[in-house]
């Protein structure tokens, strides 16, 4: 016969033993999702690639990039959007996020219908053209475009994405005329613009800069208000064209309702990695500037961003899809 002290040794063990359990079964206890908008090669997937393992190490689950790209984001983004909000989820996008909210009629709310983890940096475009096109400065660009209107293309990683609205807005204050291309992704309209299959393109910094050192590529501005450390003998389109920028940036959020503790935990990991001397180190190479900063910081810069590409998209006539 058991006697009463003996249930309660055996109540107080199990307590410590479910307990235990509960401390073992704290996120994450699998592996996560890290989602990109593009396709690979552009820089959301670069950017992925170099943060994934970095997390994995710090969370003790595999981070698995998973890319989905399509719609200028807005494919991944919206897959994103209906995952289980339980952090096993996330995706990683680019200014792209807020410049589709003002041109597609999305099934969402770009800034209340996420969870905001972190902003992980800013950059700008930049503005580049193959080899094989006579033009050197904006100045020539802008020449070259007035002259033969229509005739100058551009490609971008798809309609309504940041390359898109930022070329559209250069033409809403330069007055040029620019045939647009649009592709599946910063990855394709790279490839693209390498073989010369189009001849410009307002691209984000981190894919671009590596083909610009190899001369595979000739810068001729960078959308940012300074010129940027990673390439300062480029200047800026604000010094040909007054008022003009664009500032470009990449950022991890995930389903709306992902619990508190969860996106906490996400923060403070990513802002770890954002921080080493080699994460610093790689991206001062690629022209981004690291951010970090709280959730609700990375929502104020997409509701900027939403509000300044409404007006763009207004002022050009640009047909929001349907």
């Amino acid at each position: 016969m058991i006697r009463p002290v003996h249930y309660a040794a055996v109540a107080v063990a199990l307590l410590f033993t479910t307990a235990g359990l509960h401390a073992q079964q704290k996120y994450p206890t699998k592996p996560i999702r890290l989602m990109t908008a593009f396709a690979p090669g552009g820089g959301s997937d670069i950017l992925a690639r170099i943060i994934a393992p970095q997390l994995h190490e710090a969370l003790g689950q595999p981070v698995v990039v998973d890319n989905r790209p399509g719609g200028g984001g807005t494919l991944g983004a919206g897959m994103a959007v209906r995952a289980q909000p339980d952090g096993y989820t996330i995706i990683i996008v680019s200014g792209s996020f807020g410049a589709n909210a003002a041109l597609h009629n999305l099934p969402y709310d770009s800034v209340t219908g996420v969870s905001p983890i972190i902003l992980v940096g800013t950059t700008g475009l930049l503005a580049t053209v193959h080899p094989s096109v006579p033009i050197k400065t904006m100045k020539e660009l802008i020449a070259h475009a007035k002259a033969n209107p229509g005739k100058l293309n551009f490609g971008s990683a798809g309609v309504g994405g940041l390359g898109h609205l930022a070329q559209e807005l250069f033409q809403l204050q330069t007055g040029v005329k620019v045939a647009h291309v649009p592709y599946k992704g910063s990855g394709p309209v790279m490839t693209a613009l390498l073989s010369g299959e189009v001849d410009s393109s307002f691209s984000s910094m981190v894919p671009s800069i590596p083909h610009v050192k190899a001369g595979r590529l000739r810068p001729i501005a960078v959308t940012i208000p300074k010129r940027s450390p990673a390439l300062p003998d480029v200047p800026t389109v604000s010094e040909t064209v007054s008022g003009y920028e664009v500032t470009h940036w990449y950022g991890i959020w995930g389903p709306k309702g992902i619990p508190d503790d969860i996106v906490t935990r996400l923060n403070r990991e990513s802002a770890k990695v954002l921080n080493t001397a080699a994460m610093k180190k790689w991206m001062a190479q690629e022209g981004l500037q690291p951010a970090g900063g709280p959730p609700d910081e990375f929502r104020q810069r997409i509701k900027s961003d939403v509000e300044k590409w409404k007006k763009v998209v207004k002022e050009a006539k640009i047909v929001i899809a349907k």
